[in-house]
C-alpha cells in the first residue's frame, strides 16, 4: 500500500469540486474502487480520508468489538453513518458533501495533509494552529520513533 505524503492547498471551484492531489490519486491507483472514503474526524475539526482498502480495515477493527456493545454502536454511527464514498471524475476531482465541509469549517480552500496510510483535509488556518502545537509537543517531549535495525540491513 502506497503512502499519502506531503501537504497540498487546493481551492473549491464554482461547481463545488476540489482536485484530489495527483500523488494521493496515484497512491490509490491499485485499489478496486477508484476514489476515496471521507468521514468527520473524531478528534479534530477536520475530515479523515483513505482509500476503500484502508476503510475496510477500519471496518474489520470495529467488527472485532462486541456487536451489542455501546462502543460498537458509537463507532458504527460515528464512522460508517457519516462516511462518504466519493469517486474521482475524469480530472481527479470530487465534491465533498456539505456536512463534512461544515464539520471542518471549510469554505473556499482546503489543505490535504498526508498521514501515511491515511490523510486529513483541513481548513488552512486551523491546520496552521495545530502544526504549531504538534511541533512544540514533539520537541518538548523529545519524542522519537523506534525503528527496527533489521529493516535496514539490506541497504
Amino acid at each position: 500500500m502506497a503512502l499519502f505524503l506531503s501537504t497540498f492547498l487546493n481551492k473549491i471551484d464554482k461547481k463545488g469540486r476540489v482536485s484530489v492531489p495527483a500523488t494521493f490519486r496515484s497512491a490509490l491507483s491499485n485499489q478496486h474502487f477508484q476514489g476515496i472514503v471521507l468521514y468527520p474526524s473524531l478528534k479534530h475539526p477536520s475530515i479523515e480520508g483513505s482509500g476503500m482498502d484502508r476503510f475496510e480495515k477500519i471496518a474489520d477493527g470495529i467488527d472485532d468489538l462486541n456487536p451489542f456493545s455501546e462502543v460498537h454502536d458509537d463507532f458504527t454511527k460515528a464512522i460508517f453513518g457519516q462516511a462518504y464514498q466519493l469517486q474521482f471524475d475524469r480530472d481527479g476531482r470530487i465534491i465533498i458533501p456539505d456536512s463534512l465541509l461544515l464539520h471542518a469549517n471549510i469554505k473556499e480552500q482546503m489543505v490535504f495533509v498526508g498521514q501515511g496510510r491515511t490523510f486529513q483535509i483541513w481548513e488552512p488556518l486551523k491546520l496552521k494552529e495545530l502544526e504549531i502545537d504538534v511541533l512544540k509537543r514533539v520537541r518538548d517531549k523529545h519524542t522519537s520513533l523506534k525503528i527496527k535495525i533489521s529493516d535496514f540491513k539490506d541497504e
